[in-house]
């Protein structure tokens, strides 16, 4: 049970807001602009229906919504500089050396072809072809909590090379087209630079079977556990080139472990694991591993789904450790769907690509502030947690 709420709990709450925003106060030059930001977070963190601007200027008492319009429009206030305070506070509260960065996209579905970023592309979110933009993401999971820190929005090519498209929508000639890994790269590396703790990275298909994301994580010295799909090389044998599946249909039925990779909403996330040493030159005091994750029931067509990982950590690292790591990807899932559903991350009515940043990074901000109120609470939900050319190219774990 979940003792009531107290007056000490509520002012605690408020204080904590405070603090929040006396950090990025200084990043508003004048004095509208601060007071319209503060504004615009407590009105992310409000009950309402839906937290577009003239519901947002509403709950600030404003008549109508053009001052929450200026506030990401034309003010001038750089989100990158907030994002910097915003990473540091999650840092303060969350941080821990065991951490993990997750990058991942989600998709915001559009009408129209103004906003930055906006045309038919595959949606994860939605799970087919939709018009919409989507966002690159990059979270931060701990043993206390996990938050979204940075984000950058794709633009695809038909943005980038119409100059003319991109200026109606304010982005700039130094704004080029980059691929979602190259966006995830650079997130990453300014995480990385700032000195944040982790020790671990996790990714889905579309950043793990680029192989320069990988070796780019490999020459910071940062573990990996990144999904890739079933036709991914992995090495050779005799028989020329090795895929993830081919591999896989060799393990040995001793070499399938049944674990959990962390708490669901429907309890323990139960799978069935076979973990592989991949004999591929690395770094010395590293490992390659190959690791598979086995649905326990059949699909719709009668077929025990399958997900391959590669992973990439010092030797004597555990299956425990990577299973963990495989199972903290899905933090930002929850990341996505919290900021969604609680402060307003998709609810946003702006087309050009700065104001599309600064919305997104006042969400996170909001976001962040529920998740390390959150932890600081008494019996406040744990976080994830973890331990710490040959004739073949795998060699199974039995």
């Amino acid at each position: 049970m979940v003792s009531e709420l107290t007056s000490d709990d509520l002012q605690e709450w408020v204080s904590g807001l405070d603090v929040l925003f006396g950090r990025v106060a200084g990043r508003f030059g004048r004095v509208e602009p601060r007071r319209q930001a503060r504004a615009y977070l407590l009105g992310l963190l409000a009950p309402i229906e839906r937290k577009n601007g003239w519901q947002l200027a509403e709950a600030a008492g404003d008549v109508a919504p053009d001052r929450m319009q200026r506030l990401l429009n034309s003010a001038r206030w750089d989100p990158r500089e907030v994002r910097v305070d915003l990473r540091d506070y999650v840092m303060d509260h969350l941080g821990h050396r065991d951490g993990v960065l997750i990058v991942d996209e989600t998709g915001f579905l559009k009408k129209g072809d103004k906003s930055a970023g906006v045309q038919r592309q595959y949606s994860g979110t939605a799970g087919r072809v939709e018009n919409c933009q989507l966002g690159v993401f990059l979270a931060y999971a701990s043993p206390s909590g996990r938050a979204l820190i940075d984000a950058e929005l794709y633009l695809p090519k038909s943005w980038t090379d119409d100059r003319a498209r991109c200026a109606q929508a304010g982005i700039g000639e130094e704004v080029q087209f980059a691929t979602k890994p190259v966006l995830a790269r650079m997130m990453l590396a300014r995480a990385l630079e700032a000195g944040v703790p982790a020790s671990w990275v996790a990714a889905d298909e579309a950043y793990g079977m680029d192989f320069k994301f990988r070796r780019f994580l490999e020459e910071r010295h940062l573990s990996y556990v990144v999904a890739v799909p079933k036709n991914q090389w992995i090495g050779k044998a005799w028989g020329g080139q090795i895929h993830a599946d081919t591999a896989t249909a060799q393990a040995p039925p001793e070499a399938w472990k049944r674990r959990s990779c962390g708490d669901g909403a429907k309890g323990r996330r139960l799978y069935d694991w076979a973990l592989a040493t991949v004999h591929f030159e690395t770094e010395p005091g590293y490992q390659r591993w190959l690791l598979v994750r086995r649905s326990l029931t059949p699909n719709a067509k009668g077929e025990l789904e399958l997900a391959y990982y590669l992973c990439h950590a010092p030797v004597g690292t555990s299956l425990e450790d990577l299973i963990a790591v495989a199972g903290a990807r899905w933090a930002i899932e929850e990341c996505f769907q919290s900021a969604k559903n609680e402060t307003g991350l998709d609810q946003y009515q702006v087309r050009r690509y700065d104001a599309w940043h600064r919305h997104i990074t006042l969400a996170m901000l909001a976001h962040a502030y529920l998740a390390v109120t959150a932890a600081r609470a008494p019996k406040a939900p744990a976080g994830w947690s973890a331990s710490h050319q040959p004739k073949s190219a795998v060699s199974w774990h039995v």
